[in-house]
């Protein structure tokens, strides 16, 4: 799983993406949170991915043109206070007070939001299946090995290494971020289309998948550095926690049901016919995500790209920077894993695409507790303890994977065990990591500093990817997943040894 924003994935189910860590899974475009500014999706985001927001409710009058039916019920719900900038967010009347709604968390009740989160948890169902079916068509349909599934893991990161830098400076100084984030959700429903396309003709070259991941990739780049001011123009301040744990509780729901639906799918229509599903969740995103009006930061000021600024502003913010470490350092060593354990699982612990799926989907529970228990964890204990709780709870577990072995329903229960704690973690990290983040950052630089998370927390995924692909076919697949979940724990000590471990609540805006 990768952490990062969204958003996204656990690291079981070929590596999806943690936190800002937000997220989303080498295989798969992060879409959540899991940026994170950290480890969670590449879709994920991931997403942890703690730099992907949610966003500010719209003043929308009951009754009108763009209130759906179920907006329309007795009475509207009144919410007001500011957002990340300390304007006034205003009153959202758009969600009546029956009691089917008084039983929704408060930020569902508001209709924007409400959008929002729907766009992304069709993405993450969507990607949950594409998480097992393009790896398991590389291995199953073009006979894949460890160096060609590093390869493919790293065409999808390596956009974040070469594009994040620009498209963030860009996208700052853009009026319309939701538009950018439209178009790239369009255009990677096509490109996902082409794979079931080639395949029904005969023509289906791994070549052709690395081109595939290489251009999602790409457009991922566009649609996370975007989400960041689009976050914070709809969630306010004293909501990114509530927001990012109802963002990373659906997530964690796609943990659960993807995989299995996932594997069903791929046993059932093959693996290259079931990624149909994501590129359905693309256009199901999209549309969503068209229906929201919020406030948009304005674009930003100043000669030239501003690229230093946000450099600058990593650099010289120690939380920030020991957050950035922490997360690249789990990601480099949970991208080596993510390149192996489909192949580990399928060619040395023989179990089938069906069987995977429904493992690491029950195991995946531990999502919806993780999700459940963040907000009084850090209640209790403080923002920063439960943030470094987060970073060994994430990659600890998984050191059961190497160590399966036996019969078969000891080496499920061990698959089982790990992929539930380790999601327990991620949510910890996701959720905490992306608030952390999005609080320190000024709202003038939000998709500069993405951008400058996404090349170092992304840029080191298809280095992680290339390195387990090349140590697992120099010394052995099982020999290389235990240097990886082993390395992965020393990513929490930068956070230990940092301002951020003392942090009781979210942190002020640090200087720009």
């Amino acid at each position: 799983m990768s952490v990062d924003p969204g958003a996204t994935s656990t690291p079981l189910a070929v590596g999806a993406t943690p936190p800002a860590l937000g997220a989303t899974p080498p295989t798969v475009t992060p879409r959540g949170p899991a940026e994170q500014g950290t480890t969670t999706t590449p879709r994920v985001p991931a997403g942890p991915s703690p730099t992907d927001p949610p966003h500010r409710p719209t003043v929308t009058a009951r009754g009108s043109a763009d209130a759906s039916p179920t907006d329309l019920a007795s009475g509207p719900v009144e919410t007001a206070g500011t957002n990340a900038a300390g304007n006034g967010v205003g009153v959202d009347k758009t969600v009546g007070v029956g009691v089917r709604h008084r039983r929704l968390p408060r930020l569902l009740r508001e209709r924007t939001f409400r959008r929002y989160w729907s766009a992304q948890t069709v993405s993450y169902f969507g990607d949950e299946v594409s998480t097992l079916a393009l790896p398991l068509l590389a291995v199953l349909v073009t006979d894949a090995g460890p160096a060609q599934m590093g390869y493919l893991t790293a065409a999808l990161l390596a956009p974040n290494l070469f594009f994040s830098l620009l498209a963030g400076a860009w996208v700052d100084r853009l009026p319309h971020k939701r538009r950018i984030m439209i178009l790239s959700d369009l255009g990677r429903a096509v490109l996902l289309a082409t794979i079931p396309a080639a395949y029904l003709l005969d023509l289906l070259t791994l070549t052709q998948l690395y081109a595939v991941a290489f251009a999602m990739g790409t457009l991922a780049v566009l649609f996370e550095v975007a989400r960041g001011p689009l976050f914070v123009s709809v969630v306010r301040r004293q909501d990114y926690v509530e927001a990012n744990t109802l963002l990373n509780g659906a997530r964690a729901m796609s943990f659960v049901a993807g995989p299995s639906i996932g594997g069903l799918l791929v046993q059932l229509l093959s693996a290259p016919i079931a990624l149909v599903t994501d590129a359905l969740s693309y256009v199901w995103s999209a549309y969503f995500l068209g229906r929201i009006r919020p406030t948009e930061p304005p674009p930003a000021r100043g000669r030239g790209l501003g690229i230093a600024e946000g450099l600058r502003f990593i650099a010289r913010t120690p939380m920030m920077r020991a957050t950035v470490l922490g997360t690249t350092t789990l990601n480099l060593f949970n991208f080596m894993f993510s390149a192996l354990f489909v192949l580990y699982a399928t060619r040395e612990l023989h179990l089938s695409p069906g069987l995977l799926g429904a493992v690491l989907g029950a195991g995946a529970v531990g999502g919806l507790f993780g999700a459940a228990i963040t907000g009084r964890l850090t209640r209790r204990l403080g923002i920063g303890p439960t943030m470094v709780a987060g970073f060994v709870l994430f990659p600890a577990p998984l050191l059961l994977v190497p160590l399966a072995g036996g019969p078969k329903p000891v080496v499920l229960g061990m698959l089982f065990a790990a992929e539930f704690l380790c999601a327990v973690g991620v949510m910890l990290l996701d959720i905490v990591t992306n608030s952390v983040q999005t609080a320190l950052t000024p709202g003038s630089l939000l998709a500069r500093a993405s951008g400058v998370r996404r090349t170092i927390n992304y840029g080191i995924r298809p280095i992680g990817a290339l390195a387990g692909g090349a140590l697992g076919a120099a010394i052995g697949v099982r020999e290389a997943l235990w240097i990886a979940t082993a390395g992965a724990l020393t990513g929490a000590l930068w956070v230990f040894f940092s301002p951020a471990r003392r942090l009781r609540d979210l942190p002020e805006p640090a200087a720009g």
